[in-house]
């Protein structure tokens, strides 16, 4: 039965539909009745696009009996979140200062896929204008966490993880400014891509801070982010065969990244990189002084970026906005013009710094976040529990943003606790497949 297919890895999907195997068509409906059962539907699915997603899935199904398929993944149905363009369909960005956006055109990387001959099933919720790691907004909806009802799925993408987790998109588009793609992969047991910052274009893509916004998805398997990776760039698809843990030498980031972690995530951590040291890698530990001072300059880098970016609409409708994403906003109007423009010089001599020390190693490895999934209501009702939490669940993976890495989040033994590979800038292909080796390592015992 078609349902069936609805939890298999989209590279799956894509192989059993260029064998014939797999019809398009009913692949979508059933992704579409599945979206509209889901007593979570509306909280994971801000608006589908039900019509679009049948005729391309009618398509797709045309291709294949051709001989005539674009890519691997033609006739695979996947979510988009909420900040890439539609044309002719709502993109707001989590926000009711959004309301009512209706763009003119896709934005340039649906269109790149959609050539690819992917389908688009609809818009996913997400935290408001993309800015908190919790995944929390009561302005929209909060979706589920798929291992604890009660807890918040992570952010920004949050509905973007939880249309995968829950089979109801075969892989997602996300983005990732500070954690966004990571963090919500993490808590839902997924593999999520953060690429690196200009590698894919964010044209039609609504911001948050440009310097730092990044697309990547959200998946199943290191294999279903490869070739995501290659539809969203229209490039090659990066070769993971006979990839090996063996000799590779990797370098777990001591100090910052561990400060206030809790215990399953640090004993799911240390459990996966024994996995990893099984398999063949050489473990090395050691905490870089450049990590920390990078990101003691967040607030400072951060902040006015993105309150730049946003500060004439949310002024004029503040009302309308979820008072701790409006109070994140707000702290971002008050920094020097000269301290941002320090900040950034400092951060610049930072990553070199970071690249020089940790060229000898294939990839460093840390906890994806140091906190499991947050109760919701609690977040609600505690404004300072949120705002620790929300730095907290932040913290490591905006390590990779602020130095201007690419990095790889991987599921662990331990449901909610992810395993994070950083690489340098513009290495996804080398971060891919010793992601995809240390994915095989991981699955083991």
């Amino acid at each position: 039965m078609t349902e069936n297919w609805l939890t298999r890895p989209a590279a799956e999907q894509g192989r059993a539909i260029g064998a014939g195997d797999l019809c398009p068509l009913a692949l979508t409906e059933a992704y579409l009745a599945a979206i509209q059962a889901h007593d979570a539907g509306p909280r994971i699915y801000a608006r589908l696009t039900e019509s679009r997603a049948l005729d391309e899935a009618i398509a797709a199904r045309d291709r294949a009996r051709a001989g005539l398929r674009r890519h691997i993944l033609d006739g695979v149905a996947l979510s988009w979140k909420d900040l890439f363009d539609t044309a002719g369909v709502a993109t707001e960005s989590g926000s009711a200062v959004l309301k009512g956006r209706v763009p003119d055109h896709d934005a340039a990387l649906l269109q790149t896929m959609t050539r690819a001959g992917t389908i688009c099933l609809g818009k996913t919720h997400q935290t408001e204008f993309a800015y908190s790691g919790l995944g929390l907004n009561p302005v929209t909806a909060t979706p589920p966490c798929v291992n604890d009802p009660d807890a918040v799925p992570g952010g920004s993408s949050s509905g973007a993880a939880a249309s995968v987790a829950f089979g109801l998109a075969a892989a997602a588009i996300g983005s990732d400014t500070g954690g966004s793609v990571r963090i919500p992969a993490a808590w839902n047991d997924l593999v999520g891509l953060k690429t690196t910052h200009g590698r894919l274009t964010l044209q039609g893509v609504v911001p948050l801070a440009p310097k730092f916004d990044t697309a990547g998805p959200l998946a199943r398997s290191v294999e279903d982010c490869a070739l995501l990776l290659s539809a969203l760039e229209n490039g090659p698809v990066p070769d993971l065969r006979g990839a090996s843990l063996s000799g590779r030498r990797f370098l777990v980031l001591d100090g910052a990244p561990f400060d206030g972690i809790r215990d399953l995530p640090a004993q799911g951590f240390d459990a996966a990189v024994d996995k990893l040291a099984k398999a063949g890698a050489q473990i090395t530990r050691k905490s870089l002084s450049c990590v920390s001072d990078a990101l003691a300059l967040s607030a400072v880098i951060y902040t006015p970026e993105c309150y730049a970016v946003w500060r004439d609409q949310i002024e004029a409708a503040p009302d309308v906005m979820f008072p701790p994403v409006l109070e994140r906003f707000r702290s971002g109007r008050d920094h020097l013009a000269t301290d941002y423009i320090a900040a950034w010089d400092a951060l610049m001599r930072h990553r070199a710094s970071y690249l020089a020390q940790t060229a000898g190693y294939d990839a460093v490895l840390l906890p994806t976040a140091p906190n499991m999934p947050p109760n919701a209501e609690r977040l609600m009702q505690d404004h300072a529990y949120f705002t620790t939490e929300n730095l907290l669940t932040l913290r490591n993976t905006r390590i990779g943003n602020m130095l201007g890495l690419c990095a790889l989040t991987l599921p662990t033994a331990v449901p909610s606790v992810g395993i994070s590979l950083m690489c340098p800038p513009m290495a996804e292909e080398r971060l891919l497949r010793l992601g995809a080796a240390a994915e095989a390592a991981l699955s083991v015992g």
